[in-house]
């Protein structure tokens, strides 16, 4: 099999209402979705969704990376995803989201090739995963309505944003715990908001109202402070942005820096490198999560969703992007059942129908 041609269609679609975290405010999903044809007839489908909040990096670049590196594979066999990562990673030192694009699309076509879902290609542990859902930043009573709302629907994880201020922050967490009740886990995400003595001492005064954990306390950069944060903290720490690719992974090993690790296909560049983050992290004892952007669809989620039922070290998810917006830009893929629970397709790839690009 080879590549014979790349396509690229911008998406931009809605989100139901304006998502805010500390960092700033999300309105729409906007990714570059990409088709790979082949020489066999086959087409795979993926999509880079660029976070410029997170990544840095914006949709005009996503897509001419993801021509670049189109010119760079033309003529390779897909299916050999060792092969394309290391030409990617050659073609293009960081800008991880239109490697992911290219990722996910190559994973499709070994799946259709070989006529097995991806998830049973990765590992094939389980073929469904159970997401939260995240409420961001608004008024205590609002976050609290909306909360409640998606425990009644069937969710029994709740993500919230804090990290604007120590009194603003228990009042959200204190107000979604009374609207929750007592059986429901809660976790916090502070995408960077606080410092490390900021963070042990807020932490604690959050745990008040019984917390699974912290993803990001601390800014990216600060692998000591964080480290700080897990060592005088009784609630699991988990990095985000602070862990991007394998390396960050080994030197947050290293530093024994992090109780987990929040893995996002668009941060790392795609599947096979998401892969090598959790070798790493299961070596090291270290637990993941399977993350998304707030701008991907169901293209990168269900891609997401497929590495973190197959493997076992992945052991929650928090994918849950898709819920957010008005409508999807393709067919198929994963599907949802209780509101929760994420069920990866048993067809061959990732279960999308075919998409028409202009």
């Amino acid at each position: 099999m080879k590549i014979t041609d790349v396509k690229v269609k911008k998406v931009r679609v809605p989100l139901a209402e304006p998502f805010h975290i500390s960092l700033g405010v999300i309105t729409h999903a906007v990714s570059a979705v990409v088709a790979i044809e082949t020489d066999e007839g086959l087409t795979g489908y993926g999509e880079g969704a660029p976070g410029v909040l997170i990544t840095g990096e914006n949709l005009e670049g996503t897509i001419a990376q993801i021509h670049m590196l189109a010119e760079k594979l033309k003529d390779t066999d897909p299916t050999d995803l060792e092969a394309v990562y290391w030409i990617m990673d050659r073609a293009s030192a960081h800008a991880p989201c239109g490697k992911t694009a290219i990722d996910i699309a190559c994973h499709d076509l070994l799946g259709k090739k070989t006529g097995l879902p991806v998830y049973k290609l990765l590992g094939g542990y389980e073929n469904t995963i159970d997401t939260d859902m995240t409420v961001g930043i608004n008024s205590p009573e609002i976050m609290a309505k909306k909360a409640a709302a998606h425990v009644a629907a069937g969710f029994d994880t709740i993500k919230t944003k804090v990290g604007t201020g120590l009194e603003e922050d228990i009042a959200r967490v204190k107000a979604i715990r009374q609207a929750v009740g007592p059986n429901v886990k809660i976790r916090l995400d502070a995408n960077q908001g606080w410092t490390p003595k900021e963070a042990v001492g807020i932490i604690e005064r959050l745990n008040e109202f019984d917390i699974e954990l912290v993803e990001q306390p601390v800014p990216a950069w600060d692998i000591e402070g964080l480290a700080y944060v897990t060592n005088h903290s009784k609630v699991l720490i988990m990095a985000d942005e602070a862990c991007f690719n394998a390396k960050d992974a080994m030197n947050l090993a290293r530093h024994r820096a992090v109780d987990l690790v929040n893995i996002k296909l668009m941060k790392c560049g795609g599947i096979r490198e998401a892969q090598k983050i959790n070798a790493i992290c299961e070596a090291a004892g270290i637990q993941c999560m399977l993350g998304c952007m707030a701008e991907e669809t169901n293209i990168g989620v269900t891609a997401a969703a497929s590495l973190g039922a197959a493997a076992r070290n992945i052991t929650r998810a928090d994918l849950d992007a898709v819920f957010s917006l008005k409508e999807l830009p393709i067919g198929g893929g994963m599907t949802v059942e209780n509101a929760k629970t994420i069920h990866l397709p048993r067809t061959g790839g990732f279960g999308f129908e075919d998409l028409i690009f202009d």
